[in-house]
Protein backbone atom coordinates (compact mmCIF):
# COMPACT_ATOMS: atom_id res chain seq x y z
CA UNK A 1 0.00 0.00 0.00
CA UNK A 2 2.61 2.13 0.67
CA UNK A 3 3.92 1.63 -2.86
CA UNK A 4 0.69 2.58 -4.19
CA UNK A 5 0.96 5.85 -2.41
CA UNK A 6 4.52 6.88 -3.86
CA UNK A 7 2.79 5.98 -7.49
CA UNK A 8 -0.33 8.12 -6.59
CA UNK A 9 1.84 11.43 -5.78
CA UNK A 10 2.66 11.21 -9.65
CA UNK A 11 -0.43 12.28 -10.23
CA UNK A 12 -1.22 15.40 -8.34
CA UNK A 13 -0.39 18.28 -10.33
CA UNK A 14 -3.14 16.69 -13.20
CA UNK A 15 -5.81 15.27 -11.37
CA UNK A 16 -7.65 17.87 -10.06
CA UNK A 17 -10.40 17.71 -9.92
CA UNK A 18 -10.20 14.02 -9.18
CA UNK A 19 -8.62 12.50 -6.35
CA UNK A 20 -4.88 11.11 -6.40
CA UNK A 21 -5.06 7.61 -6.74
CA UNK A 22 -2.55 4.70 -7.22
CA UNK A 23 -2.74 0.67 -7.74
CA UNK A 24 -0.07 -1.79 -6.76
CA UNK A 25 -0.79 -5.71 -8.09
CA UNK A 26 0.80 -8.34 -6.56
CA UNK A 27 1.13 -12.63 -6.83
CA UNK A 28 2.83 -14.98 -5.27
CA UNK A 29 4.37 -12.24 -3.12
CA UNK A 30 5.70 -10.04 -6.17
CA UNK A 31 4.41 -6.38 -7.72
CA UNK A 32 3.47 -7.59 -10.86
CA UNK A 33 2.67 -4.56 -12.19
CA UNK A 34 1.85 -0.83 -11.04
CA UNK A 35 -0.94 2.15 -11.54
CA UNK A 36 -1.98 5.67 -11.24
CA UNK A 37 -4.05 8.03 -12.06
CA UNK A 38 -2.17 10.41 -14.27
CA UNK A 39 -5.01 13.13 -15.59
CA UNK A 40 -8.53 13.82 -14.93
CA UNK A 41 -10.40 12.68 -17.69
CA UNK A 42 -8.41 9.87 -18.50
CA UNK A 43 -7.94 6.01 -17.23
CA UNK A 44 -8.02 5.36 -13.63
CA UNK A 45 -5.10 3.96 -11.36
CA UNK A 46 -6.79 0.66 -11.56
CA UNK A 47 -7.44 0.28 -15.17
CA UNK A 48 -3.47 1.68 -15.91
CA UNK A 49 -2.47 -1.37 -13.40
CA UNK A 50 -4.74 -4.18 -14.60
CA UNK A 51 -3.45 -3.18 -18.26
CA UNK A 52 0.29 -4.01 -17.06
CA UNK A 53 -0.88 -6.87 -15.96
CA UNK A 54 -2.25 -8.27 -18.45
CA UNK A 55 -3.42 -12.07 -17.62
CA UNK A 56 -1.40 -12.13 -14.64
CA UNK A 57 -4.60 -10.32 -13.17
CA UNK A 58 -6.63 -13.06 -12.52
CA UNK A 59 -6.04 -14.79 -8.76
CA UNK A 60 -3.92 -11.84 -7.89
CA UNK A 61 -4.10 -9.04 -4.85
CA UNK A 62 -4.68 -5.21 -5.57
CA UNK A 63 -4.12 -2.77 -3.32
CA UNK A 64 -5.74 0.30 -3.76
CA UNK A 65 -5.03 3.63 -2.56
CA UNK A 66 -8.85 5.04 -2.48
CA UNK A 67 -12.10 2.50 -3.19
CA UNK A 68 -12.38 1.87 -6.46
CA UNK A 69 -15.66 3.86 -8.00
CA UNK A 70 -18.29 2.08 -9.04
CA UNK A 71 -20.31 4.56 -10.98
CA UNK A 72 -19.96 5.53 -14.71
CA UNK A 73 -18.19 8.60 -15.53
CA UNK A 74 -15.63 9.87 -18.16
CA UNK A 75 -14.04 6.48 -17.86
CA UNK A 76 -15.98 2.85 -16.81
CA UNK A 77 -16.48 1.43 -13.31
CA UNK A 78 -12.98 0.30 -11.85
CA UNK A 79 -14.99 -2.09 -9.39
CA UNK A 80 -16.00 -4.03 -12.51
CA UNK A 81 -12.83 -4.05 -14.02
CA UNK A 82 -11.35 -5.76 -10.93
CA UNK A 83 -13.99 -8.10 -11.19
CA UNK A 84 -13.55 -9.06 -14.78
CA UNK A 85 -9.90 -9.56 -14.47
CA UNK A 86 -10.29 -12.23 -12.47
CA UNK A 87 -8.49 -10.69 -8.98
CA UNK A 88 -9.40 -12.67 -6.08
CA UNK A 89 -8.50 -9.74 -2.95
CA UNK A 90 -8.40 -6.40 -3.05
CA UNK A 91 -6.83 -3.80 0.15
CA UNK A 92 -8.33 -0.40 -0.47
CA UNK A 93 -7.15 2.31 2.07
CA UNK A 94 -10.34 4.04 2.71
CA UNK A 95 -13.68 4.69 1.56
CA UNK A 96 -14.50 6.92 -0.77
CA UNK A 97 -16.11 10.16 0.45
CA UNK A 98 -18.19 10.65 -2.76
CA UNK A 99 -21.45 10.39 -2.53
CA UNK A 100 -21.55 8.41 -6.13
CA UNK A 101 -19.15 5.44 -4.74
CA UNK A 102 -19.28 5.75 -0.78
CA UNK A 103 -18.86 2.06 -0.26
CA UNK A 104 -20.71 1.21 -3.24
CA UNK A 105 -17.64 -0.22 -5.20
CA UNK A 106 -16.79 -2.13 -1.97
CA UNK A 107 -20.12 -3.87 -1.89
CA UNK A 108 -19.75 -4.61 -5.38
CA UNK A 109 -16.34 -6.42 -5.28
CA UNK A 110 -17.96 -8.40 -2.39
CA UNK A 111 -20.93 -9.30 -4.01
CA UNK A 112 -18.64 -11.04 -7.01
CA UNK A 113 -16.84 -12.97 -4.54
CA UNK A 114 -13.81 -11.03 -3.47
CA UNK A 115 -12.30 -10.45 -0.28
CA UNK A 116 -12.06 -6.79 0.42
CA UNK A 117 -10.17 -5.18 3.26
CA UNK A 118 -10.04 -1.56 4.27
CA UNK A 119 -8.94 0.79 6.02
CA UNK A 120 -4.84 -0.27 5.13
CA UNK A 121 -3.17 3.12 6.05
CA UNK A 122 -6.08 5.08 6.05
CA UNK A 123 -4.57 8.10 7.75
CA UNK A 124 -1.98 8.36 5.55
CA UNK A 125 -3.91 7.81 2.62
CA UNK A 126 -6.41 10.62 3.51
CA UNK A 127 -3.38 13.20 3.15
CA UNK A 128 -2.62 11.70 -0.62
CA UNK A 129 -6.08 13.93 -1.00
CA UNK A 130 -7.26 16.51 1.68
CA UNK A 131 -8.82 18.75 -0.47
CA UNK A 132 -10.82 16.16 -2.52
CA UNK A 133 -11.69 14.69 0.71
CA UNK A 134 -12.90 17.79 2.77
CA UNK A 135 -14.89 19.48 -0.70
CA UNK A 136 -16.87 15.92 -0.41
CA UNK A 137 -16.92 15.57 3.27
CA UNK A 138 -17.94 19.31 3.97
CA UNK A 139 -18.77 21.08 1.10
CA UNK A 140 -15.68 23.33 1.29
CA UNK A 141 -12.85 23.07 -0.52
CA UNK A 142 -9.68 23.05 1.41
CA UNK A 143 -7.63 26.27 2.26
CA UNK A 144 -4.01 27.16 1.77
CA UNK A 145 -2.68 30.40 2.79
CA UNK A 146 1.15 31.26 1.74
CA UNK A 147 2.83 34.26 3.10
CA UNK A 148 6.24 35.92 2.88
CA UNK A 149 7.81 37.57 6.13
CA UNK A 150 10.81 38.90 7.62
CA UNK A 151 11.88 37.52 10.56
CA UNK A 152 10.38 40.19 12.57
CA UNK A 153 7.04 39.56 11.11
CA UNK A 154 6.83 42.27 8.06
CA UNK A 155 5.58 41.10 4.61
CA UNK A 156 5.95 44.52 2.77
CA UNK A 157 7.38 47.96 3.55
CA UNK A 158 4.94 51.02 4.08
CA UNK A 159 5.01 51.88 0.50
CA UNK A 160 3.99 48.68 -0.63
CA UNK A 161 7.06 47.16 -2.07
CA UNK A 162 7.57 43.72 -1.32
CA UNK A 163 9.71 42.05 -4.13
CA UNK A 164 11.49 40.43 -3.11
CA UNK A 165 11.12 39.41 0.45
CA UNK A 166 11.86 35.80 0.16
CA UNK A 167 15.29 34.51 -1.63
CA UNK A 168 14.62 32.25 -5.35
CA UNK A 169 14.51 29.05 -4.15
CA UNK A 170 11.47 29.90 -1.92
CA UNK A 171 10.04 31.68 -5.19
CA UNK A 172 10.47 28.33 -6.80
CA UNK A 173 8.96 26.17 -3.73
CA UNK A 174 5.86 28.11 -4.38
CA UNK A 175 5.53 27.77 -8.00
CA UNK A 176 5.44 24.00 -7.20
CA UNK A 177 2.43 24.60 -4.26
CA UNK A 178 0.62 26.78 -7.43
CA UNK A 179 0.74 24.20 -9.58
CA UNK A 180 -1.03 21.02 -7.21
CA UNK A 181 -3.43 24.10 -6.54
CA UNK A 182 -6.79 23.74 -8.09
CA UNK A 183 -7.25 27.47 -7.61
CA UNK A 184 -4.75 30.12 -6.92
CA UNK A 185 -7.02 33.22 -4.61
CA UNK A 186 -6.25 37.01 -3.91
CA UNK A 187 -7.85 40.19 -3.46
CA UNK A 188 -8.29 43.16 -5.61
CA UNK A 189 -6.11 44.96 -3.51
CA UNK A 190 -3.21 42.75 -4.38
CA UNK A 191 -4.51 43.22 -8.02
CA UNK A 192 -4.02 46.97 -8.09
CA UNK A 193 -0.95 46.84 -6.11
CA UNK A 194 1.62 44.50 -8.01
CA UNK A 195 -0.73 43.43 -11.41
CA UNK A 196 0.59 40.04 -10.08
CA UNK A 197 0.41 36.93 -12.57
CA UNK A 198 -0.64 34.29 -10.67
CA UNK A 199 0.14 31.36 -12.45
CA UNK A 200 2.64 28.79 -12.69
CA UNK A 201 5.68 29.57 -14.38
CA UNK A 202 7.75 26.27 -13.95
CA UNK A 203 7.86 23.96 -17.50
CA UNK A 204 7.24 20.85 -17.21
CA UNK A 205 10.23 19.28 -16.83
CA UNK A 206 11.03 21.41 -13.58
CA UNK A 207 7.91 20.16 -12.09
CA UNK A 208 8.58 16.58 -13.10
CA UNK A 209 5.84 15.82 -15.03
CA UNK A 210 5.63 14.75 -18.91
CA UNK A 211 2.47 16.52 -19.53
CA UNK A 212 1.48 20.23 -20.19
CA UNK A 213 1.58 22.37 -17.28
CA UNK A 214 -2.20 22.44 -15.96
CA UNK A 215 -2.84 26.33 -14.62
CA UNK A 216 -5.34 26.61 -11.88
CA UNK A 217 -7.98 29.14 -12.04
CA UNK A 218 -7.21 32.24 -11.07
CA UNK A 219 -9.86 33.74 -8.48
CA UNK A 220 -10.27 37.52 -7.59
CA UNK A 221 -12.09 38.84 -5.14
CA UNK A 222 -13.63 42.30 -5.93
CA UNK A 223 -16.55 43.56 -3.64
CA UNK A 224 -16.73 46.45 -6.32
CA UNK A 225 -15.73 45.45 -9.34
CA UNK A 226 -12.39 47.39 -9.51
CA UNK A 227 -10.34 45.13 -11.70
CA UNK A 228 -8.92 47.01 -14.97
CA UNK A 229 -9.09 45.38 -18.25
CA UNK A 230 -6.00 45.45 -18.84
CA UNK A 231 -4.74 43.92 -15.90
CA UNK A 232 -1.63 41.43 -17.01
CA UNK A 233 -3.66 38.12 -15.58
CA UNK A 234 -6.14 38.78 -17.71
CA UNK A 235 -4.15 37.82 -20.86
CA UNK A 236 -2.17 34.46 -19.86
CA UNK A 237 -2.91 31.47 -20.33
CA UNK A 238 -6.21 29.64 -17.97
CA UNK A 239 -9.44 31.26 -16.67
CA UNK A 240 -10.10 33.86 -14.28
CA UNK A 241 -13.39 33.76 -11.86
CA UNK A 242 -14.02 37.37 -10.28
CA UNK A 243 -15.93 37.27 -7.33
CA UNK A 244 -17.64 40.74 -6.78
CA UNK A 245 -21.23 41.94 -5.02
CA UNK A 246 -22.38 43.79 -8.58
CA UNK A 247 -21.46 42.10 -12.31
CA UNK A 248 -22.72 45.08 -14.15
CA UNK A 249 -19.69 46.77 -13.43
CA UNK A 250 -17.52 44.25 -15.21
CA UNK A 251 -16.34 44.25 -18.60
CA UNK A 252 -16.85 41.14 -20.92
CA UNK A 253 -12.99 39.06 -21.27
CA UNK A 254 -12.61 35.75 -22.96
CA UNK A 255 -10.49 34.26 -19.85
CA UNK A 256 -13.03 36.22 -17.33
CA UNK A 257 -16.07 34.71 -15.69
CA UNK A 258 -17.85 36.66 -13.53
CA UNK A 259 -19.93 35.80 -10.49
CA UNK A 260 -22.07 37.48 -7.91
CA UNK A 261 -21.82 36.67 -4.11
CA UNK A 262 -23.51 38.29 -1.55
CA UNK A 263 -22.50 40.91 0.89
CA UNK A 264 -21.69 40.06 4.80
CA UNK A 265 -20.96 43.22 6.87
CA UNK A 266 -20.18 44.92 2.86
CA UNK A 267 -17.66 42.32 2.31
CA UNK A 268 -17.86 39.25 -0.02
CA UNK A 269 -19.38 36.87 2.26
CA UNK A 270 -16.27 34.33 2.33
CA UNK A 271 -18.05 31.13 3.65
CA UNK A 272 -20.36 31.87 0.04
CA UNK A 273 -17.45 32.25 -1.85
CA UNK A 274 -15.76 28.93 -0.60
CA UNK A 275 -19.15 27.50 -1.88
CA UNK A 276 -19.08 28.64 -5.12
CA UNK A 277 -15.11 27.68 -5.43
CA UNK A 278 -16.95 24.22 -4.79
CA UNK A 279 -19.25 24.43 -7.51
CA UNK A 280 -16.62 25.00 -9.44
CA UNK A 281 -14.59 21.89 -8.21
CA UNK A 282 -12.18 22.75 -6.69
CA UNK A 283 -10.35 21.03 -4.35
CA UNK A 284 -7.44 23.05 -3.15
CA UNK A 285 -7.03 26.72 -2.89
CA UNK A 286 -3.60 28.52 -2.71
CA UNK A 287 -4.27 31.97 -1.31
CA UNK A 288 -1.56 34.87 -2.30
CA UNK A 289 -3.44 37.83 -0.62
CA UNK A 290 -2.36 41.01 1.51
CA UNK A 291 -2.69 41.09 5.35
CA UNK A 292 -6.89 42.32 5.54
CA UNK A 293 -8.01 39.01 3.14
CA UNK A 294 -5.70 36.33 4.67
CA UNK A 295 -6.49 37.63 8.30
CA UNK A 296 -10.59 37.28 7.45
CA UNK A 297 -10.12 33.93 6.09
CA UNK A 298 -8.28 32.66 9.29
CA UNK A 299 -11.30 34.60 11.58
CA UNK A 300 -13.70 33.15 9.66
CA UNK A 301 -11.80 29.63 10.34
CA UNK A 302 -11.84 28.72 6.92
CA UNK A 303 -7.99 28.25 6.54
CA UNK A 304 -7.28 24.62 6.83
CA UNK A 305 -2.95 25.17 5.92
CA UNK A 306 -0.54 28.06 6.92
CA UNK A 307 2.57 28.32 4.70
CA UNK A 308 5.25 30.69 5.93
CA UNK A 309 8.83 31.37 4.26
CA UNK A 310 10.03 33.46 7.09
CA UNK A 311 13.20 35.56 5.33
CA UNK A 312 16.63 36.23 7.98
CA UNK A 313 16.51 40.13 8.00
CA UNK A 314 14.44 42.86 9.19
CA UNK A 315 12.08 45.52 7.99
CA UNK A 316 11.41 47.62 10.59
CA UNK A 317 8.67 48.78 12.61
CA UNK A 318 6.69 51.10 9.79
CA UNK A 319 6.51 47.89 7.38
CA UNK A 320 3.08 45.83 6.91
CA UNK A 321 2.38 42.65 9.30
CA UNK A 322 1.65 39.29 8.48
CA UNK A 323 -1.88 39.06 8.99
CA UNK A 324 -4.57 41.95 9.87
CA UNK A 325 -6.46 40.46 12.59
CA UNK A 326 -8.85 43.34 14.64
CA UNK A 327 -11.05 42.46 17.81
CA UNK A 328 -8.36 40.25 19.84
CA UNK A 329 -7.82 41.68 22.73
CA UNK A 330 -6.96 38.65 24.99
CA UNK A 331 -5.15 35.81 25.02
CA UNK A 332 -7.96 33.84 25.31
CA UNK A 333 -8.79 35.28 21.44
CA UNK A 334 -6.17 34.37 20.17
CA UNK A 335 -5.58 31.94 17.27
CA UNK A 336 -3.33 29.31 18.03
CA UNK A 337 -1.71 27.23 15.31
CA UNK A 338 -0.12 23.92 15.66
CA UNK A 339 3.38 23.58 13.74
CA UNK A 340 3.20 20.68 11.37
CA UNK A 341 6.64 21.43 9.60
CA UNK A 342 10.01 23.93 9.64
CA UNK A 343 12.61 23.37 6.60
CA UNK A 344 15.19 25.25 5.17
CA UNK A 345 14.52 26.59 1.85
CA UNK A 346 17.63 28.09 0.28
CA UNK A 347 18.23 30.56 2.36
CA UNK A 348 14.81 30.93 4.07
CA UNK A 349 12.53 28.58 6.28
CA UNK A 350 8.88 27.51 5.28
CA UNK A 351 6.98 26.92 8.58
CA UNK A 352 3.66 24.56 7.58
CA UNK A 353 0.96 24.72 10.41
CA UNK A 354 -2.23 24.33 10.95
CA UNK A 355 -4.99 26.75 12.65
CA UNK A 356 -6.26 24.90 15.84
CA UNK A 357 -10.14 25.76 16.11
CA UNK A 358 -10.76 27.89 19.42
CA UNK A 359 -14.24 26.59 20.46
CA UNK A 360 -14.56 29.80 22.76
CA UNK A 361 -13.98 32.23 19.56
CA UNK A 362 -16.39 30.09 17.72
CA UNK A 363 -19.40 30.81 20.13
CA UNK A 364 -18.42 34.25 20.95
CA UNK A 365 -18.52 34.29 17.09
Amino acid sequence: MASAMRYARRGVLNTPPNPNVGCVIVKDGQEIAVGWHHKAGEAHAEINALHRAGDQAKGATAYVTLEPCSHQGKTGPCANALIDAGIAKVYVAMEDPNPLVAGKGIQKLREAGIEVNVGLLEARARLLNQGFIKRMESGLPYVRVKMAMSLDGRTAMASGESKWVTGPEARKDVQGMRARSSAILTGIGTVLADDPSLNVRLESGALGIQDDVRQPLRVILDTAGRLPSDAKLLNLEGQVLLLTADKSKLFEHANLQVEEVALKDGKLDLYEVMKVLVKHEINEVHVEAGSVLSGALLSENLVDEVIVYMASHLMGDDAQGLFSLPGINSMQERIDLKIEDIRAVGDDWRIAAKPVINKDRLEQK
